[in-house]
C-alpha cells in the first residue's frame, strides 16, 4: 500500500521510480527529471530567466520566447551553446531559434547529455551580444553542499626554539569527496590578498608570519579559512653592515620640473652580507612607516617628502633617507576636435558645374586653448583617406565628393564632412576618354586582384579603366593581347614597374575573360542611374539611397530591417556579380547580405513583414566582417553554412569588394575578390537546432528559382553596393 502511495505521489510531483527485479525500488531509484528552462521576452540584453547550475547526465533543454514569457514585439531570439572556446565544454551542439510566431508558439525543447564543467551560452542574433551566461555542471549523485577538507604543513630547518632558520616552506593540501577540488588559495599575513596555490609557499623574510589558506570545490563550496603560523630567523652571521638604499622619482614633468598628476617613487636596497629583509617607506615628516612592496604613486597636488629605509636579515638598519618633489594638476584636457572647412574654386558654367577642373582647399582650426591641429586628411570619391598637404585639383569630368577630417595633437578627430561638385570638360581640356569607370584601390581583372595600385595614368584614366575587363571579348587570346598592349604603354610611360606588369598579366590570365561562357551575357540591373534604381522596390524597415557616384548606401535616412529587391524577373541558375563596401561608422562593421532565390514576396499575405519571405524561403549570402557578434561572416549562407573571417579574406573598411554568387541546381559558390570562399550544397538541414520551423525544407520544396534582393540591417550597419550584374547559366 505504502509503495503504491509513494509511486502515485512521485508521479504527481513529476518524479519517477526505478524498480528492481524483485519488484521493489532499487538503490538510488528516486531521481528527479532534469529540465533546464531558458526564457526570453522583449529585452535584447539578457534572457528573462536562465539556470545557473545543473547535474551531469541527461537533461531536457526548454527554450521559450513567447507572449507568455513577455515577448510582445515578435522579435526572434536564439539559445546557442558555444563550442569554440577552450575555456568551456564543447560537447553539446545547441542552436535553437524561437519566435512567438513560429509553429511551436516560441516553445522548443532539446534532449542533451551534460558533462561536468562549464557551458557558455548566448544569443547569435546580431544586437543581442549581452544575452549570455554560464551554466555550471557538477558531478551527478545529488547536490554537493560540503566544502573541501584542507591541511597545511610547515617544513624547514629549525633551531632549539622551533624557529625556522633561513626560510620556511608551507605545503597546502585539499580533498573533496563531492564534486572535487576546483582550486586552493593562500594569503600572506592578516591583510594579504588571496592568490592561487600552485606550489609550496617559501617564506624567507625574518620575522613572525601567518599563511592563511582555503579551498573551493566545483560546486562552489568554500572551506573555512585556516592559518599556519611560524617564525623565521636569520642564519648565524657576523654581518654588521646595514643595506645600501636609493630612490628614484618618475613621471611626466612640466617646464618647472613638477610632476603632472602623479609621481612614482621607486625604492631599491642591496645587501652583500645577510641580504635585505625589509624595505619601508613613509609619506611626509610624520607619516607612519609602511612595508614597501612596489613603487609608491603619489597623486595629491602639493610638495611631498617620501622617506625610506631598509633592514637586513642580521637586523642591521639603514639610516632613513628621503626624496622631495612637487605634484601639480594637469591642464584641462582637450576633448574638442578641430573645426574644418572646405572651399571649391574654379570656372563655373550656368549650371554651376566647374569647367575643366575644380580646386578644393581644406582648412582646420583647433580653437583657443586647444592642443593644435596635427593634420588634415581627405578622401576623393570614396577612396582611402590621404594626408592633405596642398589644394586638391580634380579634373576628371563627372560628379565628385571630397570627404575631409582633421585631428589635433590631443588625438581628437573631427567627424568627416563632405563637399560635392560636378566637373565638365571644356574645349581645351577634354574629359578623359576612359573605356570604363573603375575607382577601386587595386587593379582587379574580372574578379582576380592583382594587388597593383589602381593609380591614375598620364591620360587621366585609371589602370583598371584601360583594362576593359567588362567588355565582351570574343576570345581570351584577344583579351590578353589587348592587356599586353595596355601594359607595354604604361611600362614605357613609367606608370608601372616590371613586377606590377607581371602581376597584372597574371591576373588577366587567371580571370578567364574571353573564354566561352565566362563574361558575355551579363546584364546590369543596377547601373548607378536613377532610372535603374527606380526598377528596384524597397520593403520593410530601413532604406537605400542613391549616391552621386552611382552607388547605393543603406541606413542613411532611417533604420530597421528591410530589403531592396529586383521584382522584374526570377532567376534559376545564374551568376550574380556586384561590388560592396563596408561604410559602417566608427569601429563598427557593415552587416548586410544578398538574398537569392526567394519567391514573390507579396504572395505571402500570412506574413505581415514581406521582407521575411526572402529570409524564410530564400538564402541570404552574408556580408559581415566583424571579428565579434554574429557567427555567420562574409560568404556564409545564413542559417545553413558558416564561413569564418579567415576564410572570408577581410579587406580594409571603405574598400570596394568584388562579390560573385554562382548558383547551379542546388550548388552555391561564393567568390570574394576572385577567391572562392564558400561552397554549399543545399541538401542538408540548417545549423539551427532544432531546424527553423517555418523553413520550407531542402527535399525538393526549396525554390529552384527566385528573385534577387539586398538587405538593409540598420543605421549603424551601413553598407554600399554598386554595379550589380547578372546572367543566366
Amino acid at each position: 500500500m505504502w509503495a503504491g502511495l509513494l509511486a502515485a505521489l512521485l508521479m504527481t510531483l513529476g518524479l519517477q521510480t526505478t524498480t528492481s527485479a524483485a519488484g521493489e525500488p532499487g538503490p538510488g531509484a528516486i531521481a528527479a527529471e532534469q529540465v533546464l528552462t531558458w526564457t526570453a521576452g522583449d529585452g535584447i540584453t539578457a534572457y528573462t530567466a536562465a539556470p545557473a547550475t545543473a547535474v551531469a547526465g541527461a537533461a531536457t533543454i526548454v527554450f521559450e520566447n513567447s507572449a507568455a514569457t513577455g515577448n510582445t514585439t515578435g522579435m526572434p531570439h536564439t539559445l546557442t551553446f558555444v563550442t569554440s572556446d577552450p575555456e568551456f565544454n564543447d560537447d553539446v551542439q545547441l542552436n535553437i531559434l524561437a519566435s512567438p510566431n513560429d509553429a511551436q508558439g516560441g516553445r522548443h525543447t532539446a534532449e542533451v547529455t551534460l558533462t561536468p564543467g562549464r557551458y557558455f551560452y548566448h544569443c547569435t542574433i546580431p544586437g543581442h551580444g549581452e544575452m549570455q551566461g554560464i551554466l555550471t555542471v557538477t558531478e551527478g549523485g545529488g547536490e554537493d553542499t560540503t566544502a573541501p577538507e584542507t591541511t597545511a604543513k610547515v617544513t624547514g630547518s629549525q633551531n632549539d626554539r622551533g624557529e625556522y632558520v633561513g626560510s620556511a616552506s608551507v605545503t597546502v593540501e585539499a580533498t573533496d569527496e563531492g564534486s572535487g577540488v576546483e582550486r586552493i588559495e593562500y594569503a600572506l599575513g592578516a591583510d594579504g590578498a588571496w592568490q592561487p596555490y600552485t606550489a609550496p609557499v617559501v617564506v624567507d623574510q625574518v620575522g613572525t608570519h601567518a599563511v592563511r589558506y582555503r579551498a573551493l570545490d566545483r560546486a562552489g563550496n568554500v572551506s573555512a579559512e585556516k592559518t599556519a603560523g611560524f617564525t623565521v630567523v636569520a642564519p648565524p652571521t657576523d654581518d654588521t653592515t646595514a643595506p645600501e638604499t636609493s630612490a628614484t622619482v618618475d613621471g611626466e614633468k612640466d617646464d618647472d620640473g613638477a610632476y603632472i598628476d602623479m609621481a612614482t617613487v621607486t625604492v631599491t636596497a642591496s645587501d652583500t652580507g645577510s641580504g635585505v629583509n625589509t624595505i619601508e617607506y613613509a609619506i611626509g615628516a610624520d607619516g607612519a612607516w609602511q612595508p614597501y612592496t612596489g613603487p609608491v604613486m603619489v597623486h595629491q597636488v602639493g610638495t611631498h617628502t617620501v622617506r625610506y629605509r631598509a633592514t637586513d636579515r642580521a637586523g642591521n638598519a639603514a639610516a632613513a633617507k628621503s626624496v622631495e618633489f612637487t605634484v601639480v594638476a594637469a591642464p584641462p584636457q582637450d576633448t574638442t576636435p578641430p573645426a574644418t572647412g572646405a572651399t571649391v574654386e574654379g570656372t563655373r558654367n550656368s549650371d554651376g558645374a566647374y569647367v575643366g577642373d575644380a580646386t578644393v582647399t581644406l582648412s582646420a582650426d583647433d580653437g583657443h586653448g586647444g592642443s593644435g591641429v596635427a593634420g588634415i586628411e581627405y578622401s576623393l570619391d570614396g577612396g582611402p583617406y590621404l594626408a592633405y598637404t596642398e589644394p586638391v585639383v580634380v579634373d576628371r569630368a563627372g560628379r565628385h565628393t571630397v570627404a575631409y577630417r582633421a585631428s589635433d595633437e590631443a588625438g581628437n578627430t573631427s567627424e568627416p564632412l563632405t563637399v560635392s561638385f560636378t566637373v565638365v570638360a571644356d574645349g581645351g581640356v577634354p574629359a578623359p576618354n576612359c573605356p570604363e569607370y573603375d575607382e577601386r584601390l587595386t587593379v582587379i581583372v574580372g574578379t582576380v586582384d592583382s594587388g597593383v595600385p589602381n593609380r591614375v595614368t598620364n591620360n587621366r584614366c585609371r589602370i583598371g579603366e584601360l583594362i576593359e575587363d567588362e567588355k565582351e571579348w570574343t576570345s581570351q587570346a584577344l583579351f590578353l593581347k589587348h592587356v599586353t598592349g595596355v601594359l607595354d604603354a604604361l611600362r614605357k610611360e613609367g606608370v608601372i614597374d616590371k613586377r606590377e606588369y607581371r602581376a597584372i598579366s597574371k591576373a588577366a590570365r587567371q580571370s578567364g575573360i574571353g573564354r566561352p561562357g565566362q563574361t558575355e551575357g551579363y546584364r546590369k540591373i543596377l547601373d548607378g542611374t536613377q532610372e535603374s534604381f527606380a526598377t528596384w522596390e524597397h520593403v520593410g524597415g530601413g532604406s537605400f539611397a542613391l549616391n552621386p557616384d552611382g552607388s547605393i548606401t543603406s541606413g542613411t535616412t532611417r533604420g530597421g530591417l528591410g530589403m531592396l529587391w529586383f521584382p522584374e524577373r526570377t532567376y534559376g541558375d545564374f551568376s550574380l556579380r556586384l561590388q560592396w563596401r563596408d561604410d559602417a561608422p566608427g569601429t563598427g562593421n557593415a552587416n548586410s547580405g544578398v538574398f537569392v532565390r526567394f519567391p514573390q514576396i507579396h504572395d505571402h499575405p500570412e506574413e505581415p513583414r514581406p521582407e521575411w519571405a526572402a529570409i524564410k524561403f530564400g538564402h541570404e549570402i552574408q556580408v559581415f566582417d566583424s571579428p565579434t557578434g554574429d557567427m555567420y561572416k562574409t560568404g556564409s549562407v545564413y542559417g545553413f553554412d558558416r564561413v569564418g573571417l579567415a576564410g572570408a579574406g577581410v579587406t580594409q573598411k571603405g574598400t570596394w569588394n568584388d562579390y560573385e554568387i554562382r548558383v547551379v541546381d542546388q550548388h552555391y559558390s561564393v567568390y570574394r575578390n576572385g577567391v572562392l570562399i564558400n561552397e554549399f550544397d543545399n541538401t542538408g538541414g540548417q545549423d539551427f537546432t532544432p531546424p527553423r520551423s517555418d523553413d520550407p525544407g531542402t527535399d525538393g520544396r526549396r525554390y529552384a528559382s527566385g528573385y534577387i534582393g539586398l538587405q538593409v540591417h540598420g543605421t549603424t550597419d551601413v553598407v554600399s553596393y554598386r554595379d550589380v550584374r547578372i546572367k543566366d547559366l
